[in-house]
């Protein structure tokens, strides 16, 4: 027995065991989540499973170092008994234990170590090759820092007992090996806190990065549900903008074609069931567009002021009111801008076709100053500041807004109502288009 070899010994032994207290104190927690827990606890098999061997080769070494060193007769027996303790109780406790992070095997096996590398040390001095694992063991199966320091501490009284018994119970012996081994127990509990320290941070670190990624999943889903939430009011304002309306001019087109057939006006029931089966195709066109997600049929192949001013035509025939186009320095726009300045236009013209009684209508598209501005303005009753906006007139707002613009009403009773939605665009394109 020398001091060297003691203290390189504990060394050793603290740094290997608290490799696995790493993974053994990330996997003894409380896992995140399943797929997390079984990564760790694969990876802590793989651990365990060197230790195990780790285990064996140093022992191995121990036995024939006792037999190589000359060690004979009671010393070895006892020493190689106490060695075969230490190996049956690993057996039985230490590496279930290690796997299963029970503290009442790991305690058993722990006390049999400490007992037995005390025993074996006091029958031979080679035997303190036994502390490269034993202290790693006290730090591997011991997960908080005082029960880890009160096993080094207790494996270290152990084997300083062990060496003053081999030596005889000298002062001098006892004053020559307590220095040393009071050495070695502050290196081992020093090593064994700062890995400890380090894996706790670690694990600190796994939890929060497993809450960020939770956090990350909760706001995946959110922005999943809004997603559901914001495509079905964008398919209802679509369907209500689009399809509604029409079913709305074929419902009214058929009631103006069943008073004309009473009256007999054959010539009027034909012009109000052509734009009944019009209204009806462009209808279907609109919902396959819908359904494809497509541009509005009106866009496909025309600009917006050429889709505004057929959607006015078609208005004066159905309502037969005098209905105006203008438009004034329009150029080609963004999609997205065409799409809602055409659905607003559309449900302006059917909330003047449903509620405003009106005789002239005015639709004027206009770009300057780096905005594009709808207007729909009629002569028709109005209507008062308590009246509820509704859905079409909520969701006109909605797609106004979501392009950067702004939508304004101003109505009263008796004096029309004026529409104006805003959006801004780019100058550079501007050109007269009607």
């Amino acid at each position: 027995m020398t001091a060297d070899g003691t203290v390189d010994g504990t060394t050793d032994g603290t740094t290997g065991g608290t490799t696995g207290a790493t993974v053994a104190g990330t996997a003894g927690g409380p896992p995140a989540d399943d797929a997390r827990a079984v990564v760790l606890n694969d990876v802590w098999e793989q651990q365990v499973r060197w230790w195990d061997a780790a285990f064996g080769v140093i022992v191995a070494l121990t036995a024939a170092a006792l037999v190589v060193e000359g060690t004979r007769g009671v010393p070895l027996l006892v020493a190689l008994g106490a060695l075969a303790a230490i190996v049956v109780a690993y057996v039985l406790w230490g590496a279930r234990a290690a796997r299963t992070r029970e503290r009442r095997l790991a305690v058993a096996y722990l006390v049999v170590l400490v007992l037995g590398t005390g025993v074996a040390v006091s029958q031979a001095g080679i035997a303190t090759f036994l502390m490269f694992i034993a202290f790693a063991q006290v730090w591997m199966l011991l997960e908080s820092i005082r029960q880890g320091v009160v096993g080094c501490v207790a494996l270290t009284v152990s084997v300083t007992i062990g060496i003053v018994a081999a030596y005889g119970f000298d002062a001098g012996v006892v004053l020559s090996v307590v220095p040393q081994m009071l050495v070695t127990l502050l290196f081992a509990v020093a090593l064994g806190l700062w890995f400890h320290l380090a894996m706790r941070r670690a694990e600190e670190h796994a939890r929060l990065l497993d809450e960020l990624r939770a956090a990350q999943a909760e706001l995946a889903r959110t922005n999943h549900e809004a997603g559901v939430v914001a495509e079905r009011e964008r398919l209802a304002r679509e369907i209500h903008d689009t399809l509604a309306q029409g079913f709305t001019s074929v419902v009214m087109q058929a009631q103006a074609a069943t008073a004309a057939l009473d009256l007999g006006h054959d010539a009027a029931v034909r012009e109000r069931l052509r734009l009944v089966e019009d209204t009806a195709r462009d209808n279907l066109a609109e919902a396959r567009a819908l359904v494809a997600a497509f541009a509005p049929v009106a866009l496909q192949d025309a600009s917006l002021p050429q889709a505004l001013r057929r959607l006015t035509e078609r208005f004066a025939l159905e309502t037969e009111q005098v209905v105006s186009f203008e438009a004034d320095g329009v150029g080609p726009l963004p999609p997205a801008t065409e799409v809602v300045l055409l659905r607003a236009a559309q449900e302006a013209l059917t909330n003047v076709r449903r509620h405003a009684r009106a005789m002239t209508v005015v639709v004027r598209l206009a770009q300057a100053d780096g905005a594009v501005t709808l207007t729909v303005a009629d002569d028709g009753q109005g209507f008062g500041p308590d009246v509820d906006d509704g859905f079409g007139l909520a969701g006109m707002r909605d797609r106004v807004r979501s392009v950067g613009g702004t939508l304004s009403v101003e109505s009263g009773v008796g004096t029309g109502t004026r529409l104006r939605a805003r959006v801004p665009v780019e100058d550079e394109t501007q050109g007269v288009a009607g």
